[in-house]
């Protein structure tokens, strides 16, 4: 399978012969989505995961494991585990409070192969407004009316408060959720990571902005317009292809 640089004009989202090459795909790319996240400063310690479900089993997904710093992630680190929160494949640990959020958001969400979260800065600190972002920009235009608002519940400690976070999802591409931060979702790996890098810095802008002063807002028709033009999964996938050229000339060793 070719990993490298492809003529951008020609890329479209993969399709496969047999289950084994697409989960191949998928886990080069959720090792890759790590590795961006842990350079962008996106993971603190043993916090943020990146999950993606498997190709033959539905209610299983692979998940990178706690005490792997995101920018060292390498495919063999990856994890599989079950919808129980068990590790089925692979030994490394994994976050059981991310496994009870993840878990929630896959089984109530089938057409959602991907969830990204992790504690990046911005989107972090805009969570404190417990706000929507709102469409000052062309990049915040995108995810008009795209995003969940999720205040309840703040602590998710048990299956049936994962099930309620899961609930206040809805079905929105993006939630913000009170003083935590932000959760991304995506029919592929790539566009859920293309989505949280580009709403971060949607919230990087707002808090910026506002900090200077008060912003003008895009006309609903206008925004919507745009959401439905760049928002697209084709279009986050292909966005994500620019980040992924850059991580694997820079990090090959990702896929080992």
């Amino acid at each position: 399978m070719q990993i490298g640089v492809q003529s951008f004009a020609s890329r479209k989202p993969p399709r496969f012969e047999t289950p084994e090459d697409e989960r191949t795909h998928l886990l080069q790319r959720l090792a890759g989505t790590c590795r961006i996240f842990g350079r962008r400063g996106f993971s603190e310690g043993l916090l943020g995961h990146v999950t993606v479900r498997d190709p033959e089993l539905p209610d299983h997904f692979w998940v990178n494991p706690v005490g792997v710093a995101m920018n060292r992630v390498k495919v063999s680190d990856l994890v599989q585990v079950n919808h129980q929160g068990e590790v089925v494949r692979g030994q490394g640990m994994v976050n059981p409070v991310g496994l009870l959020l993840h878990t929630a958001v896959h089984q109530a969400r089938p057409e959602v192969s991907a969830v990204c979260h992790a504690h990046a800065l911005h989107a972090s600190a805009w969570s404190s407004f417990e706000r929507l972002l709102d469409p000052i920009t062309q990049d915040a235009c995108i995810f008009f009316e795209q995003q969940a608002l999720i205040v309840e519940p703040r602590v998710v400690r048990d299956r049936e408060s994962a099930s309620r976070f899961a609930a206040g999802f809805g079905d929105k591409r993006v939630a913000i959720h009170g003083g935590h931060g932000i959760f991304t979702t995506g029919h592929s790996v790539d566009e859920a990571a293309w989505w949280f890098v580009l709403m971060n810095r949607c919230c990087e802008a707002q808090l910026a902005v506002e900090a200077a002063g008060t912003p003008t807002r895009w006309q609903a028709e206008d925004a919507r317009w745009q959401a439905s033009i760049l928002g697209s999964p084709t279009f986050g996938w292909l966005s994500f292809q620019t980040l992924w050229d850059e991580i694997i000339a820079s990090d090959p060793d990702l896929v080992n």
